[in-house]
């Protein structure tokens, strides 16, 4: 028998997640039946998605249930197997959730190549953030060499990587950001041409500054008074990316929708949301793109790494909703 700690969704948040969401327990695991194998989770992913995944609302994944283990992405070393296409050794990719050892069917489980990148990578630049900013960038937005591209939180998991991409594609890119350090990361290590700081600068005042032709795709994360802002100094044919919105996601209320939607009629513009697992199948392509982009130094991958055992999940997760992290947030085991 294993055991394992395993952090479980005690109830329902209202506002930000506290002590009380969350319940530490601690299982014994099963035998292996054939077919399966045991991984103990080196890396937990902490993403902004996980807070509406506690909501009991419709949405593109069912909610994480009263006394089930918190939903996460992992990577993970195999350490017992009676599947065929698993070995002890190996290192795993797979959504075991937030646990100390977690026992799999091999199901949406991938094989991660250390020699490559590390794990905090493959779950960044190389994982879901990734793949969210080059499919959202590229695909939704439509992007064209010349263009000027708007990312909010750029800073963050998937907008220091939208930015990076989209330099490399040859886009003027002006990133949004919380605090000088963020803004001076985004130009002098990242590569973007401007940083708006949010806290500090009036964000309509200095778009128009910075883009006074207007701009061509803005990639939302944050939602609020940046879309506002964003949506006020576009361009003929712009395409606003919908990819989340942070600002709003610990509200108890629902916040009124954008007040400045019309200019999407008087520019001819669209805004358009999207979830990047409808890309499933074009993963491979976009990690050998950000792979090569990233051995050839023309993409950096920033991970936020906290130490600590899945005690500390409650904590750490809630980093992303003041602003505490840089890059890619991840709990290291």
């Amino acid at each position: 028998m294993t055991k394992t700690q395993q952090v479980r969704l005690a109830q329902r948040p209202s506002g930000f997640p506290d002590a009380d969401t969350w319940n530490l327990t601690t299982e014994e695991l099963p035998a292996l039946s054939t077919g399966q194998i045991l991984v103990k989770v080196d890396f937990i992913s902490l993403d902004p998605a996980m807070r509406g995944w506690l909501n009991d609302v419709r949405s593109y994944v069912p909610p994480v249930g009263l006394g089930e283990v918190m939903r996460s992405l992992d990577i993970a070393t195999v350490v017992e197997s009676t599947h065929p296409d698993f070995a002890v050794g190996d290192t795993v990719s797979g959504i075991f959730g937030v646990t100390e050892y977690a026992i799999s069917d091999g199901k949406g489980v991938e094989q991660v190549d250390l020699s490559v990148a590390p794990g905090p990578t493959w779950l960044g630049a190389l994982g879901m953030p990734g793949m969210t900013a080059y499919f959202g960038l590229l695909e939704v937005g439509k992007l064209q060499p010349g263009e000027t591209v708007v990312v909010s939180a750029a800073a963050g998991a998937v907008g220091s990587v939208v930015g990076q991409i989209a330099k490399a594609k040859g886009a003027n890119v002006i990133g949004i950001a919380g605090g000088p350090q963020k803004c001076r990361l985004l130009t002098e290590e990242l590569g973007f041409d401007a940083a708006i700081d949010y806290r500090n600068d009036d964000v309509l005042r200095r778009m128009r500054e910075l883009a006074p032709k207007g701009i061509d795709i803005y990639f939302d994360n944050v939602g609020g008074e940046i879309l506002d802002a964003a949506l006020a100094n576009l361009r003929r044919g712009a395409r606003v990316v919908l990819c989340g919105a942070i600002s709003a996601y610990n509200d108890e209320k629902l916040q009124p929708g954008p007040s400045r939607y019309m200019s999407l009629l008087v520019f001819r513009a669209t805004m358009t949301g999207f979830v990047v697992f409808d890309y499933a199948d074009r993963y491979g392509e976009a990690i050998a793109q950000i792979g090569q982009w990233l051995a050839e130094g023309t993409l950096k991958s920033r991970e936020h790494v906290v130490d600590g055992g899945v005690a500390r999940f409650g904590e750490t997760l809630n980093l992303l909703f003041t602003g505490g992290n840089t890059g890619k947030l991840v709990l290291a085991l």
